[in-house]
């Protein structure tokens, strides 16, 4: 696979407290230079970086990020205020706890909610997979697929470990077919992204393969 190629499946990531204007400008031109799927960038940039990259590139933003713990109708105003501003891709977190808690049907109905807002807008399920059990993997591929969401999301990479092959080998074989992949957290080499997309994936969440391709270190998201 070309390297060219590889850079389609990246939404080129910045996600860190403190970025500044200065930086999310330089990911948004970043990304336009190398023909990236996205920027994934914090909320408060978004009107800002739409107003910037007009139609030449898709926008996407966080929900209920990093923990997922805020209230449904916290993530439906967010949903709704993020694409207000111009946003064409939301990336929400879900409830941890609640999976803990086996409040299926609630976290089914809160991916239903912001997907309904989302209309015809994707809507990625982040399910922190380095924080479930396998059983709680398959149970969340499951979900997503009756919640009518566009892609499950393997990580937040703000937790303790970020995307791997097995969870992206266990998402293929059980959400449904209308249901995509993001791998995203710790993808660290073109070997790695090719990798994941073999085995699956359809987007890759990282700001390190730009990086390497700018032959800069490859730290970060």
């Amino acid at each position: 696979m070309e390297t060219k190629d590889i850079v389609t499946y990246v939404d080129h990531t910045l996600l860190t407290q403190g970025a500044t204007w200065k930086e999310i400008k330089q990911i948004c031109d970043d990304a336009l230079t190398y023909g990236t799927a996205s920027v994934c960038i914090p909320p408060s940039y978004v009107k800002q970086a739409k107003d910037y990259v007009q139609d030449a590139m898709a926008v996407c933003t966080v929900i209920g990020f990093p923990n997922g713990y805020m209230t449904t109708a916290t993530k439906v105003f967010e949903t709704e205020d993020a694409l207000a501003n111009g946003a064409d891709e939301i990336d929400m977190v879900i409830n941890i706890g609640w999976l803990k808690d086996k409040k299926y049907k609630e976290i089914e109905e809160e991916i239903r909610r912001i997907k309904e807002v989302c209309g015809k807008k994707i809507l990625k399920v982040i399910i922190e997979t380095c924080l479930l059990t396998e059983e709680e993997k398959v149970v969340m591929c499951d979900i997503v697929t009756k919640a009518g969401a566009d892609y499950i999301k393997t990580s937040t990479g703000f937790s303790t470990a970020g995307a791997t092959f097995a969870d992206v080998e266990l998402f293929a074989k059980h959400v449904g077919p209308q249901v995509k992949i993001k791998a995203a957290g710790g993808i660290s080499s073109l070997e790695d992204a090719e990798k994941f997309i073999s085995l699956g994936a359809s987007r890759l969440g990282t700001s390190r393969i730009i990086k390497l391709l700018k032959q800069e270190t490859a730290t970060g998201y």
